[in-house]
C-alpha cells in the first residue's frame, strides 16, 4: 500500500505527458493546415516536410547558427510588387545549440519563421533593423551605422550598407515615415538578389505570414522609381554581359 501513491503519481505524470504530446501534435497539425490554406490563397506551393536548408538560406547569418539545421512548412511562389515579379520562400526554421559545463551536456532547439524574396534586380547589401542594446554599445566604441537627417529614425533604427548612396536612396523620407509609422519592422537583410525578413526569434502565427508579405509589398513599394529603374538597367546589363 505504501507504494500505491507513488504509482498514482507516476501514472499522473505519464498521463500529463501523453496529453501534452497529443495537444502539441494537434497544434502542429492545425498550423500546417492553416499554412496550406494560406499558400493556396496566394497561389503558392506548400511542403510541410522537413529538409536541410535551401541554398537561399546560406546567404544570411541568422541561418548559420548552431547545428542540425532544418526547414519545414515551406511556402514558395511568385509575388508581384510594383509591376515586378518577386519569388517568395517562407516557412519555419530550426536549429540546435549544444552546451556543456564539463559534467553534463545540454541541447536546446530554437525555431523561428522567415520570408525570403528573390528580387528582380541585383542590389548592394543593406540591413535595416530596430536599434538594439548591442548596436548602441558598438556605436559607442566606433562601430557606427548610417545616420539620417531624422534623429528619431537614426535613434530607433540600425542601418548598414557598403554603399551609403544606395542606403540613402532606399531609406528616403517616405520610407522613414513608413518604418516609423508603427508597423513592426521584422528585420531586413538584403544581399545580392535576395532579401530576408526575420528577426531570427520566434515562430509566426499563420496570419503573421500574411502580415509579413504585406509588409514586404509596402517596403518595396516605397523604393523610389528612379532607383528601381536604375537597378533594372544594371541587372539587364549584367545579364547581357
Amino acid at each position: 500500500m505504501d507504494g500505491f501513491p507513488v504509482v498514482l503519481i507516476v501514472v499522473a505524470f505519464v498521463a500529463i505527458a501523453v496529453v501534452a504530446i497529443y495537444l502539441s501534435h494537434q497544434a502542429a497539425k492545425k498550423r500546417r493546415e492553416a499554412l496550406a490554406a494560406l499558400a493556396g490563397s496566394l497561389g503558392w506551393s506548400f511542403d510541410p516536410g522537413e529538409t536541410p536548408p535551401w541554398a537561399e538560406h546560406n546567404t544570411f547569418d541568422c541561418f548559420e547558427r548552431g547545428h542540425t539545421r532544418r526547414v519545414f512548412n515551406t511556402l514558395r511562389g511568385p509575388l508581384e510588387i510594383g509591376g515586378r515579379r518577386f519569388e517568395g520562400l517562407a516557412g519555419d526554421y530550426s536549429y540546435k545549440v549544444t552546451s556543456s559545463n564539463g559534467k553534463t551536456t545540454t541541447t536546446h532547439t530554437y525555431r523561428f519563421s522567415y520570408l525570403i524574396l528573390r528580387l528582380p534586380f541585383l542590389t548592394p547589401g543593406l540591413a535595416i533593423r530596430h536599434e538594439g542594446l548591442l548596436d548602441k554599445l558598438a556605436g559607442a566604441i566606433g562601430f557606427d551605422d548610417i545616420d539620417f537627417e531624422s534623429s528619431e529614425f537614426s535613434r530607433r533604427f540600425h542601418v548598414k550598407s557598403p554603399d551609403k548612396r544606395f542606403a540613402y536612396d532606399v531609406v528616403s523620407p517616405r520610407m522613414m515615415e513608413f518604418l516609423l509609422a508603427g508597423r513592426q519592422c521584422p528585420g531586413v537583410s538584403i544581399s545580392g538578389v535576395l532579401c530576408c525578413l526575420t528577426d531570427g526569434t520566434g515562430r509566426w502565427e499563420p496570419a503573421e505570414f500574411t502580415g509579413k508579405i504585406g509588409w514586404a509589398r509596402e517596403f518595396f513599394g516605397h523604393w523610389p522609381e528612379f532607383l528601381t529603374r536604375q537597378l533594372d538597367e544594371r541587372s539587364g546589363q549584367g545579364a547581357r554581359a
